[in-house]
């Protein structure tokens, strides 16, 4: 598909000149307008001003592409989302990616097919290709950008500050006297990982624990890999003594792996979730997590989303919202051997 920065080059205009004429018309002369309409019509083009066109065909479906749908944790973020957005005649339609960015391009497409009035994105990746000679609200539909983050700015997003968190789960292990503190990580290419395992660094630098990468470990957000990152920390010598997973689905891997190994829990090994999913308690030990706000999650991306769907500029906001520290029974002190 051609760029608008072509259609100006074949136009023999300038980019904003042919926003201009795909937006606001009555703003360009009548002889550049001709030109520029003339070489659309020849190309084919599809303009990228998809905020615009968007608006003016509703189909009152909104799109949340999400990396794994089944994820207990999206569960109470994509029900909030629904309830709001029923009760302002809007569906939500659910694009599992299952992390593959083709998909997550095709879904995005939707929008500018015009299938869906606008999107929730929960993945890491920047579904849309940008013209940073155009102003971005023009090439975009309505939407926000939830949980993950990129470098993309001008668009709304809504997050927990993951580094606080993460260091804050962590200083709550060396308080508890643990000094070998194993960590099963999300996708090691994801902001969310990348800024908890920052939080990990600042709490064990700050209890002048020393850094090692060896009690690092992958489980990719996978209960199967969760377990053989798990197995993979009890093998070292000295193993942790405790193990912060980087999410409460990735810590039921770790209890299962510690289960089958024999390996009491917490009084040998401590294990921390994150994500406050709604079964933790009900685990055996129950769970200790930090927790995200996901119903408040749902609420505020909705709450960013519906006034681009009614007509209004896209705001460059960032919401962070709140986590707490659950502490249950798979935490306690460190053994004394």
């Amino acid at each position: 598909m051609l760029s608008i920065k072509e259609i100006a080059k074949l136009a023999d205009v300038c980019p904003a000149t042919v926003s201009r004429v795909l937006r606001h018309p009555h703003l360009v002369s009548e002889e550049k307008r001709d030109r520029v309409n003339s070489i659309v019509k020849q190309t084919g083009y599809v303009p990228n001003n998809l905020a615009v066109n968007l608006r003016n065909t509703k189909t009152y479906k909104i799109m949340a592409i999400i990396p794994e749908v089944i994820r207990a944790y999206n569960n109470v973020i994509i029900r909030s989302m629904q309830d709001i957005a029923i009760e302002h005649g809007y569906s939500v339609l659910l694009g599992d990616t299952q992390s593959l960015q083709s998909r997550e391009k095709a879904f995005a497409d939707m929008a500018r097919t015009r299938e869906v009035d606008g999107i929730v994105l929960f993945c890491s990746r920047f579904p849309f290709d940008i013209d940073h000679t155009v102003d971005l609200a023009t090439q975009l539909p309505p939407m926000v950008h939830a949980c993950e983050s990129t470098d993309m700015l001008g668009i709304p997003k809504v997050n927990i500050d993951n580094v606080a968190a993460a260091r804050e789960g962590t200083e709550y292990l060396a308080s508890l006297g643990h000094k070998l503190i194993g960590v099963v990580a999300g996708h090691s290419l994801t902001p969310s990982t990348e800024s908890r395992l920052a939080g990990y660094r600042q709490a064990i630098d700050s209890a002048n624990i020393n850094y090692n990468p060896n009690l690092i470990s992958t489980g990719n957000y996978d209960l199967n890999m969760a377990e053989e990152a798990t197995q993979y920390l009890m093998s070292l010598r000295p193993r942790p003594t405790a193990i912060f997973a980087f999410s409460d689905e990735m810590a039921i891997g770790c209890l299962s792996a510690l289960h089958k190994l024999k390996i009491k829990i917490p009084e040998e090994v401590s294990v921390l979730g994150f994500d406050g999913i709604s079964y933790g308690p009900f685990l055996n030990p129950a769970l200790s997590t930090v927790a995200q706000p996901l119903q408040q999650i749902g609420q505020a991306c909705m709450q960013l989303l519906l006034p681009q769907l009614n007509g209004e500029p896209m705001q460059d906001c960032n919401r962070v919202l709140p986590h707490e520290l659950v502490i249950r029974q798979s935490t306690a002190p460190a053994p004394v051997y």
